[in-house]
Parts: structure tokens; C-alpha cells; sequence
């Protein structure tokens, strides 16, 4: 049996990291939620002394697209689990020269190019409005970065992630125009999932994982699908050595706004939310609401 305080850190694999190859003592754990359940079981597991929760956040298999993902019920899922930080790991294309296939970003910002995704546990009776700001947690981004770098990676701190919706790729107009407005690397899933762990008060950064870059580049038509794959096995096995380092310098204090990010955010009168909604919400807003 799991309890809430075993496990502290989560992981969420994307493209190519669909486990944790270094997890020892594992279990899977089947989450449901009030909005559904995660892509997949979540495995626990204990990797540098720490106890950690693994999701492939497209499903054993590869099975979901960015759309179909059920943000909602991932990061309620580690919400539950007692998770507190939550490092994720995506495959993402460049737009700037200086990020090379292989080389890892930790991006400090977000350009959102979704549409109509479920991007917060709120609504249905009960209102609120986090800071979103610094969508990346620093502590967690810093603790990223120095990791990195120990494993000898080639690593850049900062940065915007331009979130788009696919599964289709950009258009060559649409890459021609994020590079002139500045961005750096574009992909499709963790715009929804920053928001959601704000709102759960979880500590949240990302390995963007370069694979190639995208359209805009003249090297682009030479790309092939057998080099894709080999660069995102390639930074599967990259990632894999960055996320122990990770978690081996975790837990560290929590002085970041992620863990009360929802101190001032919850506007609605507490006596006129649903119970029900209470209920489902417990362990979002719990420490704030009362829930009977």
C-alpha cells in the first residue's frame, strides 16, 4: 500500500522515455480521478534512495496523442500520491540555431498555441486564479540545469517553449514566425501540465529534449525518420541519467511560489461551493477550504 508521504517526486516521460529503467522495489498504481483516469498505471519505484511515481504521459505504447491527454487526471494523480515536484522529459524541435539535436533546454517560459484544452482543476462552482508568471518552478529548473551538467550534457538554462496543438507539425510560416517573435523550442504537452501543477501546488520543471530542428532549418528536408529515432532513444538514455541526478538532490526546501501558489487564488465564498465539488477537490484545496 502507498501512502501519500512515500512518494515526493514524480516523473513524466515523453517521446521515447516511456519508463525508468533505474526504478528498483516497483509497483504499479492504478489512479482514478474525478476527471478520469491518467494514460496509464503509474509506477512506483525507488531510484537513488528516493521513493518516485513514473507516468508515460502517452500511455504504454505511445497510444495517446497531445489532444487526448488527460492532463487533469496526471497531475491529480500525483497530487494524491503525495508528489511535490514533478520533473517532466519532451521531445521538442528547435528554432534557434544554437539548440542542436541532443542537447537539453530548461525553459523558464511558455507560449501557448493550444486550443480548447482543460487546463485547470476549477470551474463547476468554484473559481480560481493562480500566478502563472514564472510558469517553471526555479528551485526545481536550477536543480535541473546543475544535473545536466553533471552527466555532461550540453544544456541551456532557460527559454521559451512554444506549445502547439499537432499532432500535425508547424507550417514553415508558422516556424518562420515564433523564430522572429524569439521562441526557442516548440512542442505539444507542457503547457496543460505546468498549469494543472500550479494549481496543485507542485514544484514543476522540464527537459526539453531537442530532437531536430523544426521546419524552418535548410538541413530539415534531410531528416529521416530512422534519425529521429535514433536521437530520441539517444535522449531517453540522456534523460534517464539526468532525472537520477535529480532526484538524488532531492527533497530541498520549498521557499518557491509553487508550494502556495494557491494562498490567495481561491475568490469563491467558501459556504457557496458545492460539496461536491469540495469533495472532488479535496486534495487540491483542502488545505485552504474546508471541506465539511
Amino acid at each position: 500500500m502507498i501512502r501519500a508521504s512515500d512518494v515526493q517526486i514524480g516523473v513524466v516521460g515523453g517521446s521515447g522515455l516511456y519508463d525508468m529503467e533505474g526504478l528498483i522495489e516497483r509497483e504499479e498504481v492504478s489512479i482514478s480521478t474525478p476527471f478520469g483516469d491518467p494514460a496509464s498505471p503509474f509506477v512506483i519505484g525507488t531510484l537513488n534512495g528516493r521513493r518516485v511515481a513514473f507516468l508515460p504521459r502517452h500511455g504504454v505504447g505511445h497510444r495517446l496523442m497531445p489532444s487526448e491527454l488527460n492532463f487533469r487526471a496526471a497531475i491529480y494523480g500525483m497530487k494524491t500520491l503525495g508528489v511535490q515536484w514533478i520533473l517532466s522529459a519532451s521531445a521538442v524541435g528547435s528554432l534557434q540555431e544554437r539548440y542542436r539535436p541532443l542537447d537539453i533546454v530548461v525553459p523558464d517560459q511558455f507560449l501557448d498555441r493550444t486550443r480548447g484544452r482543460v487546463s485547470t482543476f476549477f470551474g463547476g462552482g468554484i473559481v480560481a486564479h493562480v500566478g502563472f508568471a514564472r510558469p517553471f518552478c526555479p528551485l526545481l529548473s536550477d536543480i535541473a540545469v546543475t544535473s545536466a551538467t553533471k552527466t555532461n550534457a550540453t544544456v541551456h538554462r532557460g527559454g521559451t517553449y512554444v506549445c502547439m496543438e499537432g499532432p500535425q507539425f508547424s507550417t514553415l510560416a508558422e516556424s518562420k514566425l515564433y523564430r522572429t517573435w524569439g521562441m526557442d523550442v516548440i512542442g505539444m504537452t507542457n503547457l496543460q501540465e505546468a498549469k494543472l501543477a500550479r494549481e496543485a501546488e507542485i514544484c514543476y520543471a522540464t527537459l526539453a529534449l531537442v530532437t531536430d530542428y523544426d521546419c524552418w532549418h535548410e538541413s530539415h528536408d534531410d531528416v529521416t525518420v530512422e534519425m529521429i529515432i535514433e536521437i530520441l532513444n539517444q535522449n531517453a538514455a540522456a534523460a534517464q541519467r539526468v532525472v537520477a541526478e535529480v532526484v538524488a538532490r532531492l527533497p530541498v526546501d520549498r521557499s518557491c511560489e509553487c508550494a502556495n501558489a494557491l494562498g490567495s487564488a481561491i475568490i469563491t465564498r467558501p459556504d457557496l461551493i458545492p460539496a461536491s465539488v469540495k469533495q472532488d477537490l479535496a486534495p487540491i484545496i483542502g488545505k485552504y477550504i474546508q471541506l465539511t
